[in-house]
């Protein structure tokens, strides 16, 4: 249960002249930062607490601008998380290089500056557009968490707070405590030889087992709590220590590696996340008609964005994409409406996830729409990559629009105002990927030498096995993915009944797809949560949200601003 949720107020000005222009400022500070940051780590960090501390820092601490308030904030906020999650997809930019790079690609793809800008603002546009009408029932029926939006929430609300009452403040101090202990461990980690991010179990590190010195996984998993946790625990014990041996003896994997494992769990995983998250929607059917029935009469003055306005610019983003992959990639029209059309179950599978666990399936979703179309159009490694990657650019500005929905929730925003802020920064994300993306190639290099971006490598590995048929795929993956999709039916249907005392598929399946050395930390962060909880209750309602989401802050702020000082020469 989400707490310290307040209602959307009237009379507070959100969407203001100054909200804009230093949202488009914070927008392109991340836009120009993030693709650095991916490509160099092989993640992104929170995005919505560094857009939340960066919009007070100008609008409260550099420009002192009177009677300034957290929703205005929160529009700063959502502008910077949408031009971040945009950017996030230079990595399939970087997978199309790497196959260009090897002679895959027949014919080569090389796109040009407006040509990246069209394609990914008209898909980022379409991800926001899809999601608005899952508002209702992933925020407001589900009440999902969304950790990374709440901790973004959360942190404007304490800073604001604290700006009126003092940093004397309860709730002020904890934010502050865990975002200085949080950047002092990347720090010393990052920069310290003998201290290593990680702490390997004894002959365990080819396998990726062992405990990741992140007080930011460790926050997310104080915000998710301790029964998600607990369902991801089970993932990785499946994924990284039960199934491993098997699967050796059986001769399905050659080695116990984590990427060998991983080749072959990403499908019963899949199989998990699909099938209770379309499970979980059919079984409330009704709440969804209901859904879209009540969008019918949103007017623009309203809290919800209108429907009308939806379908016009969801239909009008479709025909921009069929005809941007026609013209710059040579991808037939119809086979583009195939991939929006099925990217959409996968997206409404990925805001479950997300909801749930705070990590987006994309790899998993994307890799799941390559599979498709490695049957829909077998050997075509254009067709491949680019359907996929829509599915990736769909998923990503979904999830962004879902997090700022949860942070809007917290400090009372308008959610129709807060789509606007996204519709508007997404362009901002997609031109300064479009500019800063080529440059990083052209300066650093992909690959082991330069910016590695291990999802690209993921990417445009996948594509490369599927061009060899099915037949390539691990030894009994397929029947892995039935075992997986079956689980999760059944799963969803006992929740039904049984409600929290099951164990949710979407966390065992996430579970099973992530580093356990990453996850460990995570867990322990819901172990923390019981425990607090059951110690002092008051302390534990008062502080968690607060510490948790310092502890997300501090390293997500630090590793965006190395990413800006490196993009600008200054390489650490």
């Amino acid at each position: 249960m989400v707490q310290n949720e307040i209602p959307a107020a009237a009379g507070h000005p959100e969407l203001t002249a100054r909200s804009i222009v230093v949202g488009l400022v914070v927008a392109v500070i991340i836009g120009c930062a993030y693709p650095y940051c991916v490509l160099k780590l092989g993640f992104g960090p929170n995005l919505s607490v560094v857009s939340a501390f960066f919009g007070f820092i100008i609008l409260v601490l550099i420009m002192r601008a009177a009677g300034t308030n957290a929703r205005e904030n929160n529009i700063v906020q959502t502008m910077g998380t949408s031009a971040g999650q945009t950017a996030f997809m230079c990595v399939l930019l970087a997978a199309f290089d790497m196959l260009n790079a090897k002679g895959l690609l027949t014919p080569e793809i090389h796109l040009g500056t407006w040509q990246i800008f069209f394609w990914l603002c008209s898909a980022s546009l379409l991800g926001i557009l899809l999601a608005v009408p899952m508002r209702r029932h992933y925020i407001d029926e589900e009440n999902l968490t969304y950790a990374d939006g709440l901790a973004a929430g959360e942190t404007i609300k304490v800073l604001h707070e604290g700006r009126d009452k003092g940093a004397s403040a309860g709730p002020v101090k904890a934010l502050g405590l865990g975002g200085l202990a949080s950047g002092i461990v990347m720090f010393l980690t990052s920069f310290v030889k003998v201290i290593h991010d990680t702490w390997y179990f004894p002959g365990m590190q080819p396998m990726n087992i062992g405990l990741n010195w992140s007080l930011l996984s460790f926050g997310s998993g104080l915000l998710v709590g301790f029964r998600i946790c607990l369902a991801m625990a089970i993932g990785v014990a499946i994924s990284w220590f039960i199934l491993p041996p098997y699967l050796v003896s059986q001769g399905m994997i050659p080695e116990m590696t984590f990427p060998m494992t991983l080749r072959w769990v990403m499908w019963p995983a899949t199989g998990l996340m699909v099938a209770g998250g379309l499970m979980s929607l059919a079984l409330k059917w009704r709440l969804i008609v209901k859904t879209f029935q009540s969008f019918k009469g949103s007017q623009v003055g309203h809290a919800d964005f209108p429907m009308r306005y939806v379908i016009a610019g969801s239909i009008t983003m479709t025909i921009v994409l069929c005809i941007v992959q026609y013209i710059s990639m040579g991808i037939p029209m119809w086979l583009t409406l195939i991939a929006i059309v099925l990217s959409l179950p996968l997206m409404l599978v990925g805001l479950r996830v997300l909801g749930e666990t705070n990590w987006g399936p994309i790899s998993a979703m994307s890799n799941m729409m390559q599979a498709v179309f490695a049957f829909i159009a077998p050997g075509n490694l254009p067709v491949n990559m680019s359907s996929s990657g829509l599915t990736g650019t769909i998923a990503v500005t979904s999830e962004a629009l879902m997090q700022d929905y949860r942070s809007g929730a917290v400090v009372g925003s308008n959610p129709r105002v807060l789509t606007i802020a996204q519709l508007i920064a997404a362009p901002v994300g997609s031109i300064a990927t479009a500019i800063v993306y080529p440059l990083l190639r052209d300066k650093f290099g992909l690959g082991p030498d330069g910016l590695s971006s291990p999802i690209s490598v993921k990417w445009a590995g996948f594509a490369e096995l599927l061009t060899q048929g099915f037949n390539a795929l691990p030894k009994g993956c397929l029947v892995g993915l039935a075992i997986g999709i079956t689980v999760g039916i059944i799963l969803t249907l006992l929740a039904e009944k049984y409600g929290e005392n099951i164990p949710s598929p979407s966390a065992i399946g996430i579970g099973m797809l992530i580093p356990a050395s990453v996850l460990i930390t995570f867990v322990l962060g819901g172990v923390a949560q019981l425990i607090w909880a059951k110690s002092s209750e008051k302390t534990e309602h008062d502080f968690r949200i607060p510490l948790a989401s310092g502890l997300i802050a501090g390293e997500a702020i630090l590793a965006v601003v190395l990413a800006i000082l490196a993009a600008t020469g200054i390489n650490f």
